[in-house]
């Protein structure tokens, strides 16, 4: 016995015992609860997928079919898992659309990894293989591509709809697709053509109606009534538009104060001071020649008293108050004017002009709206509608996906098929270039391409087609040279998706995979948790 153990004691530095036993568990442990969580998605990606309901802490339910909305609800503790979290988010503000397909990607290369790891390769060889496989999965992807030019609005208008389609309010597509399509093109800036910034588009929601009811507005919607309630006007033509940012009250003094009012004489004078105070701001606005007033909300003071409204409805202009403060940059962006924060700098060349504004009745509730602005600024409104607050949210984020969606188009004006083609075509490219290369590499890359198989194997999967025949079949096509063949779930067979209208954008794809392969990367690269109290 003695002997057997006498070798440990003279360990050298050549044959020192050192335990990796540690570093697989937690690396194990990391790719486990990743996959975990791109599982969870899986069943949503696509047209035919699923959707969640997410019932919040505080009790609020929400329905979604968006991969980053599902995430980001979700209370994921380890740590690892969070990046798949973080990794829905950083695609859905890279690309806005693709938010699942991006977790189910990274989720099938963490399973492949798994395998690699343990037939014994080093992580850094497998992390190394995977970037350079997704440097060329971008490559054949762009090669892939058809280009696209903005004139051409029925392709941007199918590629809307394609994003469209997974959605919850996927029959209402053909409205909400062109519309999402226009609201982009109306912003599109001249002097920066590939640059849009979404913040320009506001999306009202508004309850009652149908999802049928949306529109798109030139100009500005308000979600408040005007304040009518000392009678003034509720409709103004040929409207200037004053933006202002202070109060039409009396003033208060800086610090706490009270007056101690003896006898009716001094309460006469205050009185009085007061009315003298407003209808001096008020003469002042009404020699601008302005007649609607947007009045920012405040929380100093009342923005406006009953007496100032008593004495605006007199002079005959139309009030708006509470306008919250971060709109206010985008109501002078649309109206062309300045906002006022002194009525000593109330002037007529800070107004904005607009043809009309009227206050509509729309289902429980009324709207402002400000149609026929002048000089109008690129921004557009688009009024959401629909029968409960969930179906609203739901339209608003698939919405926001197809706007996404363009502004991809409009930043890389490039289309490629969707149905899972790309996937499989990747698939087979870097297959046979797997069987090129040297050593380990080419055993990574060919994993590598086998796990882009999920998306096509999921989409047959959601659609309750027969998984395994149907990817075996695109296979086939693709080997024959057909690269545009992919799942056309509705008809539940293999057809070419580009004559199907079933299109998506280059940068939604590629920036897909090379999200997916950062984040799996990191976690395979991390060996050890250290909590820190």
């Amino acid at each position: 016995m003695a002997a057997i153990a006498a070798p440990q004691h003279r360990s050298s530095k050549t044959e020192s015992y050192v335990d990796n036993k540690r570093k697989e568990d937690v690396r194990h442990a990391n790719i486990v609860a990743a996959r975990a969580v791109a599982n969870a998605v899986r069943t949503s990606l696509g047209p035919k997928g699923m959707d969640k309901m997410i019932s919040t802490s505080s009790d609020e339910v929400i329905i979604t079919n968006d991969g980053a909305t599902i995430l980001n609800k979700m209370k994921v503790l380890q740590p690892a898992a969070k990046m798949l979290v973080e990794l829905s988010k950083s695609q859905d503000s890279a690309a806005g659309d693709g938010t699942t397909t991006v977790v189910v990607i990274a989720g099938a290369l963490l399973e492949q990894c798994l395998l690699l790891l343990s037939h014994g390769i080093h992580p850094t060889v497998v992390s190394d293989s995977l970037h350079k496989a997704a440097v060329k999965a971008v490559d054949v992807l762009t090669a892939m591509a058809v280009p696209v030019e903005l004139s051409d609005r029925d392709s941007l208008v199918k590629s809307a709809s394609t994003s469209l389609n997974s959605k919850v309010v996927s029959q209402y597509s053909t409205l909400l697709a062109p519309l999402a399509v226009d609201a982009v093109l109306s912003v599109v800036d001249a002097a920066k053509p590939d640059m849009v910034d979404l913040r320009d588009v506001k999306i009202v929601k508004k309850l009652g109606g149908t999802v049928d009811d949306t529109e798109l507005v030139r100009g500005l919607v308000f979600d408040k009534k005007v304040s009518h309630a000392a009678g003034g006007p509720t409709r103004m033509e040929n409207a200037k538009i004053a933006v202002i940012q202070f109060q039409i009250s009396p003033p208060k003094t800086d610090i706490e104060q009270s007056i101690v009012v003896s006898d009716y004489s001094q309460m006469d004078r205050i009185l009085k001071e007061e009315r003298s105070y407003i209808l001096g701001m008020i003469k002042k606005i009404k020699a601008a020649g302005c007649n609607v007033l947007l009045i920012q909300k405040s929380i100093l003071r009342d923005a406006v008293t009953d007496l100032s409204l008593h004495y605006l409805a007199k002079a005959k202009i139309l009030v708006i108050k509470d306008v919250e403060r971060d709109e206010i940059e985008f109501i002078t962006k649309t109206l062309n004017c300045l906002p006022i924060a002194n009525i000593e700098h109330f002037r007529a060349e800070k107004l904005g002009y607009a043809d009309l504004v009227e206050e509509v009745s729309l289902g429980d509730g009324k709207i402002v709206k400000i149609t026929g602005i002048k000089d109008m600024g690129k921004t557009t409104t688009v009024l959401v509608r629909g029968s409960n607050q969930l179906v609203i949210d739901e339209a608003e984020r698939s919405l926001h996906d197809a706007l996404c969606v363009v502004r991809c188009l409009v930043a890389k004006r490039f289309l490629i098929a969707g149905g899972g083609a790309p996937e499989i075509e990747l698939s087979r490219q870097l297959g046979a270039w797997a069987k090129v290369l040297h050593g380990m590499e080419g055993y990574c890359v060919k994993a590598f391409a086998e796990a882009l198989e999920v998306i096509p194997y999921t989409l047959a999967e959601n659609a309750g087609l027969n998984p395994i025949a149907i990817v075996t079949e695109l296979r086939n096509r693709h080997a024959q040279g057909e690269i545009n063949t992919g799942i056309n779930v509705r008809k539940g067979q293999i057809t070419n998706i580009l004559e199907e209208n079933v299109v998506q954008p280059l940068l939604v794809s590629t920036s897909a995979i090379t999200l997916a392969t950062e984040c799996v990367r990191m976690i395979l690269k991390i060996d050890d948790i250290v909590t820190v109290r």
